[in-house]
């Protein structure tokens, strides 16, 4: 049943995509384009294959840097929800500068701080940073807004000072919409860092895209998008997963509740 249901879900966009693969291969046999102008999936393929060990070293140094920013942004971004969350002087100070900053381009902002800080790890994480805590801040705050009003009654009622009717109450009710921000900030992680490595990196995929595309070689290029694509869906899938992990509580909950509600 479960395999069953996984097909279902997932045929149509893989024949999509094979469609698509099909169509680019037949494209570039028929039109008779050279190869280092417009690859196709064949030599996309057979290069990955080849240069496989400087991909991986490239990658990794990408992954390590992405998901120390991720996690820090993460965090900020909740921290940040919460602050302005449970004060509204916070909230009419700092939340119309943190949209002000979301409109400066990213590519900007990692110039300036890789002239700041330096070539090294420091501007790297911050632009991750930068790029991710903001859908977190903006999906918790919508969250702690939507909890139950019958619920957020009763716990006043039995005597529940502020940061019980936070943390027990408003911050669990939150975590669907807290990871609805989390899968959008896993793939903009993505993105942060590999434009942080176009300008001012010495490692990592975004960087070996750079060399790539200034010696002509399509084919690596193509192979760092596609290195870029299955990184964004890890990290979609790595926030599903925590997801999962966090908010099974609310099912088993509505479960038991359903159960009670059916006794006579």
């Amino acid at each position: 049943m479960k395999m069953r249901a996984f097909l279902y879900k997932w045929w149509p966009p893989a024949l999509v995509l094979a469609l698509l693969l099909i169509g680019w291969q037949a494209a570039v046999d028929i039109s008779g384009v050279e190869k280092w102008h417009v690859p196709s999936p064949v030599d996309v393929a057979q290069e990955w294959v080849k240069s496989y060990p400087q991909v991986l070293a490239h990658t990794w140094v990408t992954v390590k840097v992405m998901l120390a920013g991720t996690s820090i942004g993460i965090i900020v971004g909740i921290a940040g929800a919460l602050l302005l969350h449970v004060s509204p002087f916070m909230n009419r100070a700092f939340y119309p500068l943190m949209i002000l900053s979301q409109n400066i381009p990213i590519i900007v902002l990692s110039m300036l701080l890789i002239f700041w800080f330096g070539f090294g790890l420091t501007p790297k994480i911050v632009i991750i940073v930068l790029v991710c805590f903001f859908p977190v801040l903006v999906a918790t705050m919508n969250g702690l807004a939507q909890t139950d009003r019958s619920m957020r009654s009763y716990m006043l009622m039995t005597g529940a000072t502020r940061m019980q009717l936070l943390f027990k109450l408003e911050l669990p009710y939150s975590l669907p919409y807290l990871f609805a921000g989390v899968k959008i900030a896993a793939t903009y992680s993505v993105m942060g860092a590999v434009i942080a490595e176009w300008v001012g990196g010495s490692q990592g995929i975004g960087k070996f895209m750079m060399l790539s595309y200034a010696s002509f070689r399509m084919d690596r290029v193509f192979v760092s998008v596609m290195v870029i694509i299955v990184l964004s869906l890890l990290m979609v899938g790595l926030s599903r997963l925590l997801e999962w992990r966090f908010t099974r509580w609310k099912a088993s909950s509505l479960a038991r509740g359903n159960q009670g509600g059916d006794r006579p």
